[in-house]
């Protein structure tokens, strides 16, 4: 195990002990479990294993993986079939991407601060009644969520003037907007993603009117969710896209926020020094993109400040 991947064991086993326990729903996987999936990248597991992450352990563990069907991998994540039905396993990769995946790195560890910190997101928007496809985390890098629907939509929702609006428009960076700005753009990696309109959205039936109704009130919903949350340890929510997906039950279907809210689809900025801790480290060139999220985790209570070292081997008589 190297460097960045050991500090990083020890960052999230130190926290594991109290944050988990009250915060998340009871992963299948205890304490234990947590040195051999971080080893391999956190596979799930659909059949027991020695804890400690022995080679059988592996093993075991790798076959698991290679029997699972992937259904889609994307940038950032890959998705598989889940264990039981209307359910799917998303995997978050350390792949790191900018400008339509033209810049391309491996930054270790990144997926399972994204993971951690997606899970935080999802748990609190549910608990004040906003839907999500979250349903709970695997392991380090993988969560159980809800198939759904996705609309061929990112929905993204600006409180500052920032990146693409400010080249559109002529904006400074951090000009603070009047009011929230929602925008969409068309899911589509070979176009770009281009920004369209609701008359689009309504000509070419990517969803209905209802649907955009609701997905404008869940957008602001989860807007001031994560503003006041950002607010309150020192971060400024310049900006941030999510996805909306579609869960059918019987006749009737309703609409989640679905798949990630991490640092990779917020911009973030230190509301004192405008230090960036979002992805625009990465695209920017600006230091340690593994720094940067880790920072925010840590401020967010989901990482302890001092990371706990190991202690002294207790012998047994």
């Amino acid at each position: 195990m190297n460097r960045p991947i050991l500090v990083m064991y020890f960052k999230i086993c130190g926290f594991l002990g109290a944050w988990t326990r009250s915060k998340r729903p009871q992963s299948p996987l205890n304490d234990a479990d947590w040195p051999a999936n971080l080893a391999i990248g956190g596979g799930l597991h659909y059949e027991g294993h020695t804890p400690g992450g022995d080679s059988r352990s592996l093993t075991s563990e790798r076959l698991s993986m290679a029997r699972r069907k992937k259904i889609y991998e994307g940038k950032a994540k890959t998705l598989y079939e889940g264990p039981e039905p209307g359910t799917i396993v998303q995997y978050f990769k350390d792949d790191a991407t900018a400008f339509n995946a033209e810049k391309h790195d491996i930054i270790e560890g990144k997926g399972v601060l994204n993971n951690i910190l997606s899970e935080f997101f999802m748990l609190g928007l549910g608990q004040i009644g906003v839907p999500t496809h979250f349903l709970k985390r695997l392991n380090m890098r993988e969560q159980l969520v809800r198939s759904c629907e996705i609309v061929p939509l990112e929905i993204i929702v600006r409180n500052y003037a920032a990146g693409t609006l400010s080249k559109r428009l002529g904006i400074d960076e951090g000009t603070q907007l009047p009011r929230p700005i929602v925008e969409y753009c068309y899911k589509d990696d070979a176009l770009g993603d281009p920004l369209v309109s609701e008359e689009h959205i309504a000509a070419f039936g990517w969803a209905s009117q209802q649907d955009m109704d609701d997905i404008l009130s869940l957008a602001l919903r989860v807007n001031d969710f994560l503003s006041g949350v950002f607010l309150a340890v020192g971060i400024r929510l310049v900006d941030f896209k999510i996805e909306i997906g579609r869960v059918y039950e019987g006749d009737f279907q309703r609409l989640v926020v679905a798949d990630e809210i991490s640092p990779d689809s917020c911009r973030l900025w230190d509301i004192k020094t405008g230090e960036k801790l979002d992805k625009d480290v990465f695209r920017r060139d600006l230091g340690s993109l593994t720094d940067a999220y880790s920072e925010v985790a840590r401020r967010l209570g989901v990482m302890p400040n001092n990371p706990p070292t190991p202690g002294k081997p207790t012998l047994v008589n």
